[in-house]
Protein backbone atom coordinates (compact mmCIF):
# COMPACT_ATOMS: atom_id res chain seq x y z
CA UNK A 1 0.00 0.00 0.00
CA UNK A 2 1.37 3.65 -0.61
CA UNK A 3 -0.23 6.37 1.36
CA UNK A 4 0.75 9.90 0.26
CA UNK A 5 0.26 12.79 2.01
CA UNK A 6 0.25 16.45 0.17
CA UNK A 7 1.45 19.57 2.17
CA UNK A 8 3.82 21.98 1.91
CA UNK A 9 5.25 21.40 4.89
CA UNK A 10 2.50 23.10 7.22
CA UNK A 11 1.87 22.13 10.99
CA UNK A 12 -1.97 20.36 9.31
CA UNK A 13 0.71 18.92 6.93
CA UNK A 14 2.94 17.39 9.80
CA UNK A 15 0.01 16.41 11.99
CA UNK A 16 -1.60 14.25 8.63
CA UNK A 17 2.20 12.79 8.10
CA UNK A 18 2.56 11.80 12.10
CA UNK A 19 -0.97 10.97 12.72
CA UNK A 20 -0.34 8.37 9.36
CA UNK A 21 2.82 7.16 10.64
CA UNK A 22 0.85 6.21 14.30
CA UNK A 23 -2.27 4.70 12.40
CA UNK A 24 0.09 2.15 10.20
CA UNK A 25 1.96 1.33 13.42
CA UNK A 26 -1.51 0.87 15.49
CA UNK A 27 -2.81 -1.79 12.44
CA UNK A 28 0.83 -3.57 11.63
CA UNK A 29 0.18 -2.68 7.89
CA UNK A 30 3.29 -2.98 5.53
CA UNK A 31 2.61 0.46 3.44
CA UNK A 32 5.12 2.94 2.32
CA UNK A 33 4.46 6.44 3.13
CA UNK A 34 5.63 9.07 1.07
CA UNK A 35 6.17 13.38 1.42
CA UNK A 36 4.84 15.58 -1.98
CA UNK A 37 5.58 18.93 -0.72
CA UNK A 38 5.94 20.27 -3.93
CA UNK A 39 3.21 22.74 -5.58
CA UNK A 40 3.22 21.22 -8.95
CA UNK A 41 2.78 17.80 -7.36
CA UNK A 42 0.28 18.38 -5.42
CA UNK A 43 -1.46 20.26 -8.30
CA UNK A 44 -1.19 17.08 -10.16
CA UNK A 45 -3.34 15.20 -7.99
CA UNK A 46 -6.26 17.52 -8.64
CA UNK A 47 -6.66 18.96 -5.00
CA UNK A 48 -6.36 23.12 -4.10
CA UNK A 49 -6.09 22.46 0.00
CA UNK A 50 -3.53 21.03 2.13
CA UNK A 51 -3.18 18.32 3.65
CA UNK A 52 -4.69 15.85 1.73
CA UNK A 53 -3.92 12.25 1.94
CA UNK A 54 -4.02 9.73 -0.64
CA UNK A 55 -4.01 6.20 -0.86
CA UNK A 56 -2.62 3.97 -3.76
CA UNK A 57 -3.11 7.42 -5.87
CA UNK A 58 -6.86 7.91 -5.00
CA UNK A 59 -7.41 11.00 -2.83
CA UNK A 60 -8.87 10.05 0.51
CA UNK A 61 -8.52 13.49 2.41
CA UNK A 62 -8.82 16.92 1.54
CA UNK A 63 -8.06 19.90 3.66
CA UNK A 64 -8.28 18.72 7.11
CA UNK A 65 -6.67 16.38 9.60
CA UNK A 66 -9.01 13.58 10.47
CA UNK A 67 -9.80 11.81 13.81
CA UNK A 68 -7.09 8.98 14.86
CA UNK A 69 -9.89 6.26 14.27
CA UNK A 70 -10.89 8.15 10.85
CA UNK A 71 -7.57 7.23 9.60
CA UNK A 72 -7.46 4.03 10.89
CA UNK A 73 -10.86 2.82 9.28
CA UNK A 74 -9.24 4.65 5.95
CA UNK A 75 -5.97 2.36 6.45
CA UNK A 76 -8.11 -0.49 7.14
CA UNK A 77 -10.38 -0.38 4.32
CA UNK A 78 -8.42 -0.12 1.80
CA UNK A 79 -6.12 -2.74 3.03
CA UNK A 80 -8.67 -4.85 2.35
CA UNK A 81 -9.28 -4.45 -1.41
Amino acid sequence: MKITVLGPGCPSCLSLERAMREAVAALDLDAELEIVSDYAAILSYGIMSTPALAIDGTVVVVGRVPKAAALRELLSQAAAR
